[in-house]
This record gives C-alpha cells, structure tokens and sequence, in this order.
C-alpha cells in the first residue's frame, strides 16, 4: 500500500522532470543542427548543456524559463533517487535489479548536477566554466593506474552507446508508453524514440572514443564533451550534416520525453 501511494504521489514529480529533460534534448539538439550549418553564429562550442542555459536565460523572460527547467530538473532528481531507494518500479534486489536501479540513481545526480549549474546561473550569475571532462580525466591520470582507470571509462562509456542503440532498434523503449498512447499517433510518437535512442547511444559512443584516445596518448585534452564530441564529428567526412542529422535525433529524442512525461503511467 505504501509503495502504490509512493508511486502515485510521485506522478507530477515525473511529469515535470521528464519535461524538463525533454526542454534539454530539444534546445541541445537544435544547437547541434544550428551548429552544423553555422545558423545565427552557433558552432560546436554552443552544444553543451551549458549552452542550453546560456540559450534559455538569453530569451525574452529567460530568467523565468529557466527556473522552470530548474524546477523541473530538481523533480526529475527527485523522482530518479525514489525510483532508486524506493524500487517503485519493483526492480528487485538481484544483480539486474540493482544494475537497473544504479542507472536511476547515476541518472538523478547526472540532472540533479545540471539543476545545480542552472541555479548558479540564475543565482550567482555563475556561468559554466573550464572542461569539466578534462579535469575529470586529467584527476584520473593522476592516479596510479590512471591511464587504465580512463579506458574503463572509456568502455563504460561504450557499453552505455551500445545499449542506448540497442534499445531503440529493439524499441525496448516501447514499455514506456506502449498502453497508453493514442493509436493514430502511436507510430509517430514510437518512431521518435527509436531515432532519438540511437541518436543518444551515437553521442555516448563519441564520448568513448575521446576517452580511449585519452587513455592511449596520457592526455587530458583528448577528451571532452558534447562540444568536444560535436567538433570530432563535424570535421569528419559529410561532418556538416551528420552532425545535422545527429541534432535531429537529438530533438526527437527530447520529444520523446515529453511523451513520456504525457503518457507514462508510471508503475
């Protein structure tokens, strides 16, 4: 009984957070297009998170827009360690379950830290700064092993490409909203997710490749991340509109979320 009440409280708690991911994934994937074809100035170095506050907080009422993505940040940070503590999902407590559960757990404080440099923006007028990826990376080095510990990052980081594209081409994601969304629109709305998974799993494999070469030469500035991963694919062959089309896979993946977040029924 207690699990269900969680489970039913914590509705509008994901409802926002999957809006505000979904606020992210869309304004990230626009930049990443706008960049690939130099729209209104925009290069890689725009395609961060960062930049997607820099974009939202530069609008007419900026400063409201942004706290609403905060908010809706914070709720999605909430709703992630409840799902994690709480097993409102009914994961278990075998290896799956907890595998399962750490990712709920890794994804909160992954958009609880970007709640975190949203509100120094608003707050302190505090910009993101420096590449935190680097002096990830550069800290691991420094460490014994380090040149070992970053290629394990590097294959988690692969691992994590992989089954992102696995789990759109086998539209695992389907689980999600499958019940629930209207029948008419059911192929659109399944069609966004499975581009926008591959779309995802294509960055992360981006991100695995820039830590290997780190790994492999000892040298922090190898890695980097989306600019970094963004600039790597826009100066490889047809770069302009790979990264494009990437952009595109990026904003039905946003899309996607706000699907979620209107048809989920959230255990």
């Amino acid at each position: 009984m207690k699990s269900n009440t969680l489970t039913r409280n914590m509705k509008p708690i994901a409802r926002a957070g999957l809006t505000a991911k979904g606020i992210v994934y869309v304004l990230l994937g626009a930049l990443a297009f706008m960049a690939a074809f130099g729209i209104n100035g925009k290069s890689s170095r725009n395609t961060s998170k960062s930049g997607v506050f820099d974009f939202i907080y530069d609008q007419p009422a900026g400063t409201i827009l942004l706290w609403v993505v905060v908010l809706g940040l914070v709720c999605y940070f909430i709703w992630r360690i409840i799902q994690a503590f709480a097993d409102t999902g009914n994961e278990g407590k075998d290896m799956k379950g907890f595998l399962v559960r750490g990712r709920y757990l890794f994804s909160g404080l992954v958009y609880g830290s970007l709640a975190v440099q949203a509100f120094n923006m608003l707050v302190f007028r505090k910009k993101g700064s420096g590449n935190r990826s680097q002096e990830a990376t550069q800290e691991l080095l420094s460490k014994p092993l380090g040149q070992w510990l970053v290629g394990l990052v590097a294959v988690i980081f692969l691992a994590v490409g992989i089954y992102q594209i696995y789990y759109g081409l086998s539209e695992k994601y389907r689980k999600h909203v499958n019940k629930s969304v209207p029948a008419k629109a059911k192929p659109i709305f399944l069609s966004a997710g499975k581009i926008g998974y591959v779309a995802r799993g294509i960055v992360w494999l981006l991100f695995s490749y820039l830590f290997f070469q780190a790994a492999l030469s000892s040298n922090s500035s190898e890695t980097g991340d989306t600019p970094k991963a963004f600039s790597l694919l826009s100066h490889s062959d047809y770069g302009t509109y790979l990264l494009a089309v990437i952009g595109i896979g990026l904003i039905f993946y946003g899309l996607f979320n706000f699907v979620r977040a209107r048809y989920e029924e959230f255990g």
